[in-house]
């Protein structure tokens, strides 16, 4: 990498990982905001805080996050993604210092579409930046990925911990202060935004590489172009890494909670008698550990390495071969994670450090597919479209998951996990043999 990429890779790692942190900190919460609040008072109609409307609320926020990607897209190509970065990481920063000094669920819903809007923009526009700015673009995918799965581990983790011996509320406004941070040093980054597509193009742009989109004719106008091209088969390729994706971590926790080896653990079985008393830890009040917590969060960090094995292979081989093949490991792990679980807790662990492998080598694989199938000008409006799929339509993978879980049975879930594994790697070979990539 040359120092152009360097800049920007440490810029999106940051960001990304800033991202999921929040992301990922707001359930921690949400258990302590059940006990805390016991109305979410509308003015004309009062409603018992329950999981059901904490649910609704949180729910809002992460919609916001989907759903605000497509615009967040077209905000990029015209006003760059260096500036959009920046906004983003200050509107998290205000959204969680709003969450901090909340004093109803309602001003949490407030705080909560605020973190939605401004993460909205994130993908979008980190994405677009390092497609059209980091030369080596498989690499800044991999460790832009990387940055992701960190805050994805680590964040709740953090969070958690913090909680331990801190209030809920000054937990929040220290997790503020990063993203001011952050926000500075985007503001202040000396990038040049544009340098691979001018290599690619010996210093000049293609056709839509300044321009972006305007009026919402023109917006429509490149909808239809950009889906009337191979871009609808990379939508329906980032929909099923989507719905494969919640539909499997969705439910996760509450499937390992079921099997034998992941019983709770009483906390005070863990800790010294003579420690307890200065810790605080009343054995008989039944607190508890989740072995199926950490195993839930072990296999996200073991996502880094995918997200690394993945941004490399998309310099070394055609990204649409590499679709079809992490599409396929997905979907014979799908296949084999419930015969695995039976045979125990080795077995076990071993697909899910397999699983959580290949369920993100495919996202860099994905993103460097977009990037190859779209004007650089409309990068960031097809990257909008990327993550509308990715969050928005990938979020009904829970309500699926959900409704086969309460239904039918485990093994309907894996089958249907695997049929959105498998579509997404016949979509990936089609698309290679149709360009003719060898």
């Amino acid at each position: 990498m040359n120092a152009n990429d360097r800049a920007i890779t440490a810029l999106v790692m940051v960001a990304h990982g800033m991202v999921h942190t929040y992301e990922l900190s707001i359930p921690i919460f949400v258990a302590l905001w059940l006990l805390e609040f016991s109305v979410i008072d509308l003015g004309i109609v009062t409603l018992e805080v329950t999981t059901a409307s904490l649910g609704v609320v949180v729910t809002v926020g992460y919609g916001l996050f989907g759903l605000g990607a497509l615009p967040g897209g077209i905000l990029v190509d015209r006003l760059g993604s260096r500036r959009l970065i920046t906004v983003c990481l200050l509107g998290m920063a205000v959204s969680f210092l709003l969450l901090a000094m909340a004093p109803s669920v309602v001003v949490i819903t407030l705080a909560l579409v605020l973190w939605g809007v401004s993460a909205s923009v994130y993908h979008p526009a980190g994405l677009s930046l390092v497609s059209k700015g980091v030369v080596e673009r498989g690499s800044g995918f991999a460790y832009h990925g990387i940055a992701g799965n960190v805050g994805i581990g680590i964040g709740p983790l953090v969070a958690a911990t913090s909680l331990l011996f801190l209030e809920w509320r000054t937990v929040a406004a220290i997790l503020a202060v990063p993203a001011v941070i952050a926000a500075v040093y985007a503001s202040r980054s000396d990038i040049d935004p544009q340098a691979a597509t001018e290599s690619q193009t010996g210093g000049g742009t293609d056709s839509k590489a300044d321009t972006g989109v305007e009026s919402v004719g023109e917006f429509l106008a490149e909808s239809r172009t950009l889906f009337a091209g191979s871009f609808a088969l990379v939508f329906l390729v980032v929909m099923c890494s989507g719905l494969f994706y919640r539909g499997f971590l969705t439910f996760l926790p509450e499937l390992l909670s079921r099997l034998e080896g992941f019983d709770p653990i009483p906390i005070a079985a863990l800790i010294p008698e003579t420690l307890q008393s200065v810790l605080g830890v009343d054995p008989a009040a039944g607190e508890s550990l989740a072995p199926g917590d950490y195993f839930y969060s072990g296999l996200l960090l073991v996502g880094v390495v995918g997200q690394y094995v993945g941004g490399k292979l998309t310099d070394r081989l055609p990204v649409e071969y590499g679709l079809a093949a992490g599409f396929s490991g997905l979907a014979v792990l799908a296949l084999v994670f419930l015969p695995a679980a039976s045979l125990g807790i080795g077995p076990l662990a071993v697909v899910g450090v397999l699983m959580g492998m290949f369920l993100f080598v495919v996202q860099p694989l994905y993103q460097a597919t977009v990037a190859e199938y779209t004007p650089a000008g409309t990068r960031g409006l097809s990257y909008g479209y990327t993550y509308l799929g990715v969050f928005g339509v990938g979020a009904l993978g829970g309500t699926i998951a959900g409704v086969i879980l309460e239904y039918f049975n485990e093994s309907a879930l894996f089958l249907t996990l695997a049929g959105f594994a498998i579509v997404g790697a016949a979509t990936g070979l089609y698309l290679g043999h149709k360009n003719g990539r060898s």
